[in-house]
């Protein structure tokens, strides 16, 4: 949001490690429609250094976990990198031992925040072999009704389509079979009675996925994602938006839980083990039918 940008404070980072801090005191022109341009005055003359092509960030404190929550600069998406490559040891350790490991593939993808390029490449290019069952990993901003601390997300759809439904059921019945409990309490259950190994099932609204791409190509695609903190380095985004916050807004850290983060990890080890084809729904009603039709006379 433009609001964030006002005497932002950013690193510019050099080839050779050299870093630069700088204030961002404007808009500049720079005839490009798709990016926002800023003027950086840098607190230390560098002109002799910086090249195009060097980069800047904003300017954050170190990393550090704290009350369960662990701050960085930049959790979207690196946490679900990350959680895939401890999911991928994990099952890789599991295959030397001896145990049954489906065909787990990781593909890494660049430029998603700017429309999915990278996804969009391994589309076109066919990068994906045919029948692949793709689990997109993403990092989504939290809402009261998707907390972090609540556990990794079956996420069933974004702001512009609903995923894959067999295989969104698929992943939430592997959840529900981790947990040993549902997402949420039936009604003729408490909270109390659901597991520690908390997870969650959502729409999550609030931006969109890779996996809407892999479904628009035709691969049968769904989403687990983290509930996400200071979405897009942006502190307090609600009262922002809302016209509520006093101050001059500014960047923080990202941050997510450490407890949602092992789930994930978790939840990715149950899938590359086994993900069962969905579960039939026609069987289950058919059950209910057989069951349950005297109440009707049939």
């Amino acid at each position: 949001m433009d609001d964030y940008f006002k005497d932002a404070r950013v690193v510019l980072h050099t080839r050779d490690n050299r870093r630069y801090p700088a204030t961002l005191t404007g808009r500049a022109q720079l005839g490009c429609a798709v990016f926002k341009s800023y003027v950086a005055d840098l607190d230390a003359d560098a002109a002799e250094d910086l090249r195009p092509g060097d980069i800047a960030t904003w300017e954050l404190p170190p990393a550090r976990i704290k009350d369960g929550l662990i701050h960085t600069h930049a959790c979207d998406d690196l946490a679900a990198l990350a959680a895939a490559i401890a999911a991928f040891d994990t099952l890789r350790e599991a295959r030397q031992a001896g145990e049954q490991v489906g065909d787990v593939r990781l593909l890494f993808t660049r430029a998603e925040e700017v429309g999915f390029v990278g996804a969009l490449a391994a589309c076109r290019d066919k990068s994906i072999p045919q029948g692949s069952r793709i689990l997109a990993l993403e990092n989504s901003r939290s809402f009261d009704d998707s907390p972090l601390g609540g556990g990794p997300i079956v996420r069933v759809g974004d702001r512009l389509s609903i995923f894959s439904p067999a295989l969104t059921a698929a992943v939430a019945a592997r959840a529900e079979e981790v947990a040993g409990s549902p997402a949420q309490p039936m009604a003729t259950q408490k909270q109390a009675d659901l597991s520690p190994w908390r997870w969650q099932r959502k729409l999550m609204a609030g931006g969109a996925c890779e996996a809407t791409v892999f479904c628009a190509y035709g691969y049968e695609a769904t989403c687990v994602c983290l509930p996400l903190g200071n979405y897009h380095n942006m502190a307090d985004l609600a009262a922002v938006q809302a016209g509520t916050f006093q101050g001059q807004p500014r960047v923080a850290p990202e941050f997510v839980s450490l407890a949602d983060f092992r789930g994930l990890v978790d939840l990715l080890v149950a899938c590359g083990l086994h993900l069962p084809a969905a579960p039939d729904t026609r069987a289950k009603v058919d059950k209910l039918w057989d069951e349950r039709r005297f109440v009707i006379g049939a």
